[in-house]
Protein backbone atom coordinates (compact mmCIF):
# COMPACT_ATOMS: atom_id res chain seq x y z
CA UNK A 1 0.00 0.00 0.00
CA UNK A 2 1.33 3.34 -0.84
CA UNK A 3 1.35 6.81 1.26
CA UNK A 4 -1.61 7.92 -0.59
CA UNK A 5 -3.79 4.68 -0.04
CA UNK A 6 -3.55 5.00 3.65
CA UNK A 7 -5.67 7.06 5.82
CA UNK A 8 -6.54 7.76 9.42
CA UNK A 9 -9.63 7.02 11.25
CA UNK A 10 -9.36 11.00 12.12
CA UNK A 11 -9.38 12.53 8.69
CA UNK A 12 -11.75 12.61 6.46
CA UNK A 13 -11.72 12.35 2.57
CA UNK A 14 -13.82 15.20 1.06
CA UNK A 15 -13.16 16.45 -2.59
CA UNK A 16 -10.74 19.17 -2.75
CA UNK A 17 -12.63 22.70 -1.76
CA UNK A 18 -11.72 26.11 -2.43
CA UNK A 19 -13.36 29.09 -1.22
CA UNK A 20 -16.13 29.25 1.97
CA UNK A 21 -16.82 25.48 2.28
CA UNK A 22 -13.22 24.83 2.31
CA UNK A 23 -12.65 27.58 5.10
CA UNK A 24 -15.27 25.96 6.93
CA UNK A 25 -13.78 22.81 6.91
CA UNK A 26 -10.72 23.91 8.04
CA UNK A 27 -11.64 25.85 11.45
CA UNK A 28 -14.38 22.43 11.82
CA UNK A 29 -11.37 20.42 11.89
CA UNK A 30 -9.03 22.49 13.53
CA UNK A 31 -11.52 22.76 16.44
CA UNK A 32 -11.83 18.84 16.47
CA UNK A 33 -8.52 17.95 16.54
CA UNK A 34 -7.68 20.54 19.54
CA UNK A 35 -10.81 18.52 21.39
CA UNK A 36 -9.23 15.22 20.56
CA UNK A 37 -5.77 16.26 21.69
CA UNK A 38 -6.77 16.62 25.12
CA UNK A 39 -7.45 12.72 25.45
CA UNK A 40 -4.27 12.04 23.96
CA UNK A 41 -2.21 8.65 26.21
CA UNK A 42 -5.06 8.71 28.58
CA UNK A 43 -6.82 5.21 30.02
CA UNK A 44 -10.61 4.73 29.45
CA UNK A 45 -11.23 5.22 33.31
CA UNK A 46 -8.99 8.85 33.23
CA UNK A 47 -11.16 9.91 30.01
CA UNK A 48 -14.08 9.25 32.71
CA UNK A 49 -12.72 11.21 35.45
CA UNK A 50 -14.17 14.35 36.76
CA UNK A 51 -11.57 16.00 38.67
CA UNK A 52 -13.19 19.52 38.62
CA UNK A 53 -16.29 21.02 40.13
CA UNK A 54 -18.33 20.44 36.77
CA UNK A 55 -19.85 17.39 35.62
CA UNK A 56 -18.10 16.83 32.58
CA UNK A 57 -15.31 14.59 31.83
CA UNK A 58 -13.35 14.20 28.48
CA UNK A 59 -15.21 11.47 27.05
CA UNK A 60 -18.63 12.67 27.91
CA UNK A 61 -17.37 15.71 26.34
CA UNK A 62 -16.19 14.12 23.14
CA UNK A 63 -19.63 12.08 22.89
CA UNK A 64 -21.94 15.06 23.36
CA UNK A 65 -19.92 16.96 20.50
CA UNK A 66 -20.36 13.91 18.46
CA UNK A 67 -24.43 14.01 19.23
CA UNK A 68 -24.66 17.79 18.74
CA UNK A 69 -22.64 17.13 15.16
CA UNK A 70 -24.56 14.46 14.37
CA UNK A 71 -27.95 16.33 15.33
CA UNK A 72 -27.39 19.41 13.62
CA UNK A 73 -25.76 17.95 10.74
CA UNK A 74 -29.11 15.78 10.33
CA UNK A 75 -30.79 19.29 11.06
CA UNK A 76 -29.19 20.96 7.18
CA UNK A 77 -30.94 18.31 5.85
CA UNK A 78 -33.96 16.78 7.31
CA UNK A 79 -34.90 20.03 9.33
CA UNK A 80 -36.66 19.94 13.19
CA UNK A 81 -38.04 17.19 12.29
CA UNK A 82 -34.16 15.13 13.07
CA UNK A 83 -34.60 17.12 16.84
CA UNK A 84 -36.58 16.37 19.48
CA UNK A 85 -38.90 18.67 20.46
CA UNK A 86 -37.22 20.08 23.90
CA UNK A 87 -39.88 21.60 25.47
CA UNK A 88 -41.81 18.34 25.57
CA UNK A 89 -39.06 16.17 26.99
CA UNK A 90 -39.71 14.32 30.35
CA UNK A 91 -37.21 13.91 33.18
CA UNK A 92 -36.25 10.70 31.74
CA UNK A 93 -35.30 11.95 28.44
CA UNK A 94 -33.32 14.75 29.97
CA UNK A 95 -31.70 11.88 32.41
CA UNK A 96 -31.15 9.90 28.57
CA UNK A 97 -29.96 13.07 27.69
CA UNK A 98 -27.42 13.83 30.02
CA UNK A 99 -25.54 9.97 29.75
CA UNK A 100 -24.12 11.66 26.57
CA UNK A 101 -22.12 14.06 28.99
CA UNK A 102 -20.51 11.05 31.03
CA UNK A 103 -18.57 7.41 30.11
CA UNK A 104 -21.16 4.75 30.42
CA UNK A 105 -20.15 1.61 31.35
CA UNK A 106 -18.75 -0.53 28.37
CA UNK A 107 -17.64 2.22 26.58
CA UNK A 108 -14.17 3.34 25.89
CA UNK A 109 -12.23 6.27 24.94
CA UNK A 110 -11.15 4.28 21.74
CA UNK A 111 -14.62 3.75 20.79
CA UNK A 112 -16.13 7.50 21.56
CA UNK A 113 -13.27 8.77 19.43
CA UNK A 114 -14.30 6.13 16.57
CA UNK A 115 -17.82 7.46 16.27
CA UNK A 116 -16.52 11.15 16.42
CA UNK A 117 -14.65 10.44 13.55
CA UNK A 118 -16.98 8.32 11.67
CA UNK A 119 -19.81 11.37 12.33
CA UNK A 120 -16.57 14.18 11.68
CA UNK A 121 -16.26 12.10 8.44
CA UNK A 122 -20.35 12.47 7.45
CA UNK A 123 -20.61 15.89 8.20
CA UNK A 124 -17.21 17.04 5.89
CA UNK A 125 -18.67 15.10 3.25
CA UNK A 126 -22.07 17.12 3.70
CA UNK A 127 -19.68 20.55 3.65
CA UNK A 128 -18.35 19.27 0.74
CA UNK A 129 -21.65 18.24 -1.38
CA UNK A 130 -24.28 20.40 -0.07
CA UNK A 131 -26.48 21.90 -3.16
CA UNK A 132 -26.76 25.38 -1.34
CA UNK A 133 -25.23 26.72 2.07
CA UNK A 134 -27.83 29.35 2.19
CA UNK A 135 -30.63 27.05 2.34
CA UNK A 136 -32.84 27.41 5.84
CA UNK A 137 -34.70 25.69 7.87
CA UNK A 138 -37.11 26.52 11.06
CA UNK A 139 -34.92 26.22 14.42
CA UNK A 140 -36.43 23.15 16.27
CA UNK A 141 -38.36 23.98 19.83
CA UNK A 142 -36.46 24.95 22.73
CA UNK A 143 -37.19 26.57 25.67
CA UNK A 144 -33.29 28.53 24.03
CA UNK A 145 -35.04 29.27 20.73
CA UNK A 146 -36.79 32.45 19.99
CA UNK A 147 -40.44 31.26 18.09
CA UNK A 148 -39.87 31.31 14.47
CA UNK A 149 -36.23 31.32 14.05
CA UNK A 150 -34.77 29.33 11.05
CA UNK A 151 -31.32 28.87 10.58
CA UNK A 152 -29.35 28.51 6.84
CA UNK A 153 -27.08 25.51 6.50
CA UNK A 154 -24.16 27.95 6.71
CA UNK A 155 -25.20 28.77 10.53
CA UNK A 156 -25.86 25.96 11.20
CA UNK A 157 -22.00 24.69 10.42
CA UNK A 158 -21.17 28.14 12.71
CA UNK A 159 -22.70 26.62 15.41
CA UNK A 160 -21.22 23.15 15.22
CA UNK A 161 -17.67 25.18 15.25
CA UNK A 162 -18.87 27.39 18.38
CA UNK A 163 -19.83 24.39 20.25
CA UNK A 164 -16.80 22.22 19.12
CA UNK A 165 -14.49 25.11 20.12
CA UNK A 166 -16.36 26.10 23.31
CA UNK A 167 -15.88 22.17 24.74
CA UNK A 168 -12.33 22.12 23.29
CA UNK A 169 -11.67 24.72 25.86
CA UNK A 170 -13.49 22.85 28.61
CA UNK A 171 -11.87 19.34 27.89
CA UNK A 172 -8.18 21.26 28.13
CA UNK A 173 -9.00 22.49 31.83
CA UNK A 174 -10.29 18.82 32.55
CA UNK A 175 -7.16 17.76 30.96
CA UNK A 176 -4.85 19.46 32.97
CA UNK A 177 -6.73 19.06 36.30
CA UNK A 178 -6.22 15.43 35.43
CA UNK A 179 -2.65 15.43 35.18
CA UNK A 180 -0.81 18.52 33.99
CA UNK A 181 -0.96 18.32 30.39
CA UNK A 182 -1.60 20.91 28.26
CA UNK A 183 -3.24 21.40 24.71
CA UNK A 184 -1.07 24.78 23.74
CA UNK A 185 1.72 26.75 26.22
Amino acid sequence: MTVSETTTPDVAETPALTGERADLLEMLTKHRQFLRFTTRDLTDEQAGLRPTASELCLGGLIKHVTSAERNWADFIVEGPSSMPDFTAMTEADWAQRADEFRMLPGETLAGVLADYAEVARGTDELIATLPDLNATQPLPKAPWFEGDVHWSARRVLMHIMTETAQHAGHADIIRESIDGAKSMG
